[in-house]
């Protein structure tokens, strides 16, 4: 038998078929319908060792089961495993779904709270200004409270995702006292500050257990080099006769630059910057940072600072948009390796405070450095 027969061969028993029809009171040995029925359905083989699909198979070889309905006006089954049909004339073919309307284009979306960044930005910048232009000494204390904070969050997510314990209270004491002694004594005094520091974390973490000794006093060496050293040159800045506007045009090339970065790479970015590192910065994003940032840094050299000139702010504003972007994708980098999105949630929409000085960290040394060399420390 072959997969093309409709039954079983004639056997001893049966009346087959003849040339003139069916024989009355026979059992057919396939689909008992005409061609028009036939056309309908697949042709059942059937295999007699072997159940087949919809029915039991008979222990008796001679006689043969049948492939279809017994009467004409029964439907046919329709075996579970038959795939449907893809003439278009067949009635037994599922009707086909309505063509679905294409799905309305998504709005570019920011990814956090708009409205809560902006406040809270301006809400800092506010008391970021009144420190900076009231009293000098507030807006010390200003950079020694983010400094200890972003400690914190720094020491409390590696110790969460990856069990490393960099002691706190040294890096914090050490911490204020580098922004401190920055601001009196300048760099000599910020970099013997960073020295007794990173001594203080080795023996401080003297009193726990070996275990994890040298990844605890690595890492916290890396937190009071990061934060607190970094954030010393904004001191220094400040030391200048026209410290408070250094540190204005400071503040306003960084925000401009990442204002610049996300306006342009949010409308027109189509080629990612870095997308192992922060899948949402673009090539036009990084243009967008430079363009605006030489644009702010030629005026602020023209109209803030003492002796200097555009086409130093061109250059200041280029070192800017390099210098935030690197620190931008070096916090995602640790950000990446400790598998979290954000430092903190302390700032509503912007995250945390680490989150915030992740491009002001690497800038301050770069604009302390060229501002000295355009128009001197004094």
């Amino acid at each position: 038998m072959n997969d093309s027969s409709w039954g079983a061969p004639p056997q001893a028993g049966y009346w087959g078929p003849s040339d003139q029809g069916p024989v009355q009171g026979a059992a057919p040995a396939g689909p008992a319908y005409d061609a028009h029925h036939a056309q309908q359905t697949r042709p059942m083989p059937i295999v007699p060792d072997v159940p087949a699909h919809g029915g039991d198979q008979d222990d008796d070889r001679g006689a043969a089961r049948t492939g279809g309905p017994l009467f004409r006006d029964e439907t046919p089954p329709t075996p579970p495993y038959q795939a449907p049909s893809q003439n278009p004339q067949n009635p037994q073919e599922p009707m086909t779904s309505a063509a679905q309307p294409a799905p309305a284009p998504q709005k570019k979306s920011a990814g956090r709270d708009l409205g809560a960044a902006i406040g809270v930005g301006v809400g800092l910048g506010v008391v970021i200004v009144a420190s900076l232009f009231v009293v000098k000494a507030a807006f010390i204390g200003v950079i020694t409270v983010a400094v200890v904070v972003g400690l914190w969050e720094l020491t409390s997510r590696l110790a969460e995702r990856k069990d490393i314990k960099a002691p706190l209270v040294p890096l914090a004491l050490g911490g204020a006292a580098m922004v401190i002694a920055g601001y009196v004594r300048g760099p000599e005094g910020a970099w013997v500050a960073m020295a007794l520091t990173a001594l203080a974390v080795l023996v401080w973490r003297m009193t726990e257990p070996p275990e994890g000794y040298l990844k605890d006093v690595t890492a916290g060496v890396f937190a009071a080099f990061y934060i607190p050293f970094l954030a010393t040159f904004v001191a220094m800045m400040l030391t200048a006769d026209d410290g408070a506007w250094r540190v204005l045009t400071f503040l306003v090339l960084a925000v401009v630059s990442d204002t610049g970065a996300y306006a342009v790479g949010w409308r027109f970015g189509t080629h990612k910057l870095a997308p192992r590192i922060s899948p949402g910065k673009t090539r036009e994003g990084l243009l967008g940072a430079v363009a605006f940032a030489m644009v702010a840094g030629a005026l602020c050299m023209e109209f803030l600072i003492d002796g200097g000139a555009w086409w130093q702010g061109l250059l200041l504003g280029l070192a800017v948009a390099a210098s935030a972007t690197l620190g931008d994708l070096g916090e995602s980098m640790i950000k990446r390796d400790l598998g979290i999105k954000d430092m903190g949630t302390l700032l509503p929409g912007h995250g945390g405070i680490m989150d915030r000085l992740d491009s002001l960290l690497p800038t301050a040394p770069v604009v302390w450095l060229l501002l000295v060399l355009f128009v001197g420390s004094g």
